[in-house]
């Protein structure tokens, strides 16, 4: 199937001379239609400037930027800007118009390709009902908290009726609570109108929250990229080991024998101890664990000490690897 976005070999620098920076260095990724795919990295790997050139605000030196197979790179601008209204964008800072209320905001999009006025009014009275704030329609930005003035910079994305939202650091500026209700909306809007969602972050937890794909970006280059249940638990680049274990890997240990439990899917850990007790008898000493619930499944690693005794450490090895989605190993030379 042909993906609705395609970077191919894409470079991007910035500064001449001494002072040239490589932003972007050969950078290739698909993104299929329908998905939620995320692009992450920490500060100045190239994030928001690759964002910048899938829609061309940002023009890269090398490369092509495919939509539906055609190269943006070669379009002329007025073919570029029909091009752009199907690919709509949504910042940190929501870049809203003070001087406008809710409603103008949304009806902006749309007064500049010419929409009539009521027919244009029509059309964002429907877009603030999807994103729940059909009470907003006359309040102005400064009135309005964060998380509704992001609901309605997303409003205003959806006016052009996009196929394609990108999301550059949008929940960046929110609290926790707020970024999840952002985050629920985004997904609603994937599968209510199946517009594809690409989401720039420096923050694991939302992706693993909507991602399905995610590309790790590093120093302009792409570390790593998978589904996002693979690099959370098998991470294979140095980058991916940074961000999914941002307090470092969990592996140097004590005496005794100590073994790695890497969850891929399956059973919940917790669940996992306490079965062990109760239908081994065995206990184990938890050490060390980075883990994460995603979609209700259970990702990452734990270090577990074994017992003393032979016989008690084979019987919590065997019943551990008898659980499905599991694999251990040992871990030798373990210092606490």
């Amino acid at each position: 199937m042909e993906p609705i976005i395609e970077i191919r070999n894409l470079s991007k620098t910035f500064g001449t001379g001494q002072a040239q920076v490589a932003a972007l260095q050969n950078v290739s990724l698909q993104v299929q239609k329908g998905d939620i795919f995320g692009i992450i990295g920490l500060s100045g790997a190239g994030k928001s400037t690759l964002v910048r050139c899938i829609n061309l605000l940002e023009r890269p030196e090398e490369g092509r930027v495919l939509f539906h197979g055609s190269d943006l790179m070669g379009l002329k601008e007025k073919e570029l800007r029909l091009q752009r209204r199907k690919i709509s964008m949504i910042f940190q800072s929501f870049n809203l118009l003070d001087q406008r209320t809710a409603l103008d905001n949304i009806c902006f999009p749309l007064e500049l390709v010419g929409t009539p006025k009521k027919e244009a009014r029509k059309r964002a009275m429907e877009l603030l009902e999807t994103v729940g704030l059909p009470d907003k329609a006359d309040a102005y930005p400064v009135q309005l908290s964060g998380g509704q003035k992001q609901r309605i910079a997303i409003a205003r994305a959806l006016a052009s009726d996009p196929e394609v939202l990108l999301c550059d650091e949008a929940t960046s500026a929110l609290d926790p609570q707020t970024t999840r209700d952002v985050l629920r909306l985004l997904q609603d809007i994937n599968k209510r109108l199946g517009i594809t969602v690409i989401i720039i972050t420096h923050d694991m937890t939302v992706i693993e929250e909507i991602c399905g794909k995610v590309a790790i970006l590093n120093h302009g280059q792409v570390a790593e990229i998978g589904q996002v249940t693979e690099v959370f638990s098998h991470p294979k680049s140095e980058a991916g080991r940074r961000l999914v274990y941002p307090d470092g890997l969990p592996f140097e240990l004590s005496e005794g024998r100590v073994i790695r439990v890497a969850f891929n899917g399956g059973t919940a850990y917790q669940p996992l101890i306490a079965s062990l007790a109760i239908d081994c008898g065995v206990v184990v000493n938890i050490l060390g664990a980075d883990t994460r619930n995603i979609d209700g499944k259970a990702y990452g690693t734990m270090l577990l000490g074994l017992p003393e005794s032979e016989t008690e450490a084979a019987k919590a090895i065997a019943y551990i690897q008898s659980q499905k989605d599991i694999t251990i190993e040992e871990v030798r030379d373990y210092h606490a």
